[in-house]
This record gives structure tokens, C-alpha cells and sequence, in this order.
């Protein structure tokens, strides 16, 4: 792998592979009684979010503390940043304090990027979603857990997601998610389709390794996997649909339409969730939705990104299996 994770289509097809067979050696360790690591003794990750976030700061967090990493939680309120410190000198601090890797957060697109090409700091750069950009490790995540529910954890070792349909329905032209999905899965062999009403398409999206569509109903039925996306309010600067009962009658996903999809698809969301808008409850809180999984799914797929990154692995090309993780059982 390279020395930073910006963008999903930093990965090959091989580097991702690797990640998420990693991951599933990862999640085997999550299941023993000892959960720790001591691949990153001694190593430094500083988790720097300048936008509020749940689950991912506790899933670096915890991914981190796994792999006997020392973690240095940094929010951006009640810091300098709020007297008006830059992202140069925080860096700068950060590389003081001797950060191997920094996993940032930023309301600006191509903070990470600048982070990592700009000199201030040495070590790995981990893109934790950046403004309406990407979101790479919620991508590899979505795909591990795709992986799982239709290929199973053994019987998907070493292998992509070839000929898999994935749906991506929602808010796409504000959704990080979105883009670094598109990006991962058709890197991975799968067909991608995006639904949304045409205001919420992004400018551009011709050029996307996917299809578009506007008739959730008509993919429904071919698909292995369809992701609902929220609905950003918070990024929205003016009316993209009439009104959210219109949205929900349109793009939400209920048991009547899941009942459309086939018996093995799933229902995917990457949460926060916002209950009988782009989903119900009942779909919500089917054995369908993997939305739990993908939560538990992430600490592993990020223990697989940090431990790629700063344990000194090469490329996906010269190791195309991972070799057997220590333990502290191990002698």
C-alpha cells in the first residue's frame, strides 16, 4: 500500500483485497478473549476531527487501542483551531509530538490530501471523510460487510466482489460515502447503480464508473445489496425535494419494497439513520439491515488500514496474502 489512504481509488484491486482479508483475520481476533495486538506497540495515532462525528472517531479509536497503538483523541472545539490556529500549525504541533499516523476529519474537501503532500508531517495520513469528497475506510467497511453477508467470511478470502449489483439510493451530491463506494466497488469487479431524485445527482456523474436512475422500484428487484444514504440536511443551502413525506414516498426504502428485492440482498446504511425518511423501522430493525454490522465491521477494517499502513507491508502485489497476525497468546 502507499503511505497515506486518501481517496478509494488510491487502492488497486489487489491493495483492497488485502485490506479486507486483513480485516478478516482482525475480526477473528475481535472474537478471542484477549482482543489486543501488540503489532503497533510504541506507535503514536492521533485521531484529529474538525467535524463532529460518533462513529467513526470510536471506531479509529478503538482499532488503534487494539493494535497496542497510543491514541491522541484531538477535537477541533475547545482547541486552538477555535482561536483561530491553522491546519499548517496543528499539523505542525501533531509532527512535534511525533504522530506516526494522523486520522483526520475535515468540513473541507482535500484537507487530507493537503495534510499528507504538503511536508508538515511525516507520518501515514488517514482520510476520515473530508467535506462532500471521500470517505475511503466507510468504503472499505461497506464492502467487507457486502463480502461477508454474500460470500461468507471463509469463502471470501482472496476474492473481489465480481458481478455483485449494488445500489446506492439517496442524498449522492452531498454523500462522501457515495463517491468513495462508487470508486471501490467498481475497483472490486462490482456494478454500481445510483438512485436519487435528478436535484440530488451530482454535476459530473457521466464520468462515475456507474449507472443512474431515477425508479428506485425498477432496481430493486437486481440487486445484491442496496446502501441508503442520509439525507444531509446540514449541507443543504436550498430545497433539493418538495417536501420529506414526497422524499419517503419516492426513495425510502419500506418493507413493501424491500419485499422487491431477492431473499439474499441486504440493506445497507452507513448511519446516522434517519428513521421513516430514507428508511423505516421495520426495515431499519430487520435481520436484513446490516447497519450494526457494519459498525462492528469497521473497527476491523480500520485495525486492517492501520496495521498495513504502519507495520511496514509493502504492496498488495508482493503480498498478496497477509501473513498470520501475533497475538499476545503467541509466545
Amino acid at each position: 500500500m502507499k503511505h497515506h489512504l486518501i481517496s478509494a481509488a488510491d487502492l488497486t484491486r489487489d491493495d483492497a483485497v488485502l485490506i479486507l482479508d486483513t480485516a478478516e483475520e482482525m475480526a477473528r481476533v475481535a472474537d478471542r478473549p484477549i482482543k489486543k495486538l501488540p503489532t503497533l506497540r510504541g506507535r503514536t495515532v492521533v485521531n484529529l476531527f474538525f467535524e463532529d462525528s460518533t462513529r467513526t472517531r470510536i471506531s479509529f479509536e478503538a482499532a488503534a487501542k487494539r493494535l497496542s497503538a497510543d491514541v491522541i483523541n484531538f477535537s477541533a472545539k475547545g482547541s486552538s483551531v477555535s482561536k483561530g490556529e491553522s491546519l499548517k500549525d496543528t499539523a505542525m504541533t501533531l509532527e512535534a509530538m511525533g504522530a506516526d499516523a494522523v486520522v483526520i476529519r475535515h468540513h473541507a474537501s482535500g484537507a487530507p490530501y493537503r495534510l499528507a503532500n504538503s511536508g508538515w508531517i511525516d507520518g501515514a495520513v488517514v482520510n476520515a471523510g473530508d467535506g462532500t469528497h471521500e470517505h475511503p475506510t466507510q468504503a472499505l467497511l461497506d464492502a467487507f460487510t457486502i463480502r461477508r453477508r454474500l460470500v461468507g467470511p471463509d469463502a471470501g478470502m482472496g476474492r473481489d466482489l465480481a458481478g455483485r449489483r449494488v445500489t446506492v439510493v439517496g442524498d449522492v451530491l452531498h454523500s462522501r460515502v457515495a463517491r468513495s463506494n462508487v470508486l471501490l466497488l467498481h475497483t472490486l469487479g462490482a456494478e454500481v447503480t445510483l438512485v436519487a431524485p435528478p436535484t440530488l445527482v451530482p454535476i459530473g456523474v457521466e464520468s462515475w464508473p456507474c449507472e443512474v436512475s431515477y425508479d428506485l422500484d425498477a432496481v430493486l428487484p437486481k440487486s445484491d445489496a442496496v446502501m441508503m444514504l442520509r439525507v444531509q440536511r446540514e449541507r443543504m443551502n436550498a430545497a433539493f425535494f418538495p417536501t420529506e413525506r414526497e422524499y419517503a414516498r419516492r426513495y425510502g426504502l419500506s418493507g413493501e419494497r424491500m419485499a422487491k428485492m431477492p431473499e439474499h440482498a441486504v440493506v445497507m446504511h452507513p448511519g446516522p439513520m434517519n428513521r421513516g425518511m430514507e428508511i423505516t423501522a421495520e426495515v431499519a430493525d430487520s435481520d436484513r439491515c446490516t447497519a450494526v454490522e457494519q459498525v462492528a465491521n469497521g473497527v476491523s477494517v480500520r485495525m486492517a488500514v492501520l496495521y498495513l499502513l504502519l507495520g511496514g507491508n509493502e504492496s498488495a502485489a508482493a503480498h498478496p496474502r497477509t501473513e498470520p497476525v501475533r497475538t499476545e497468546e503467541t509466545p
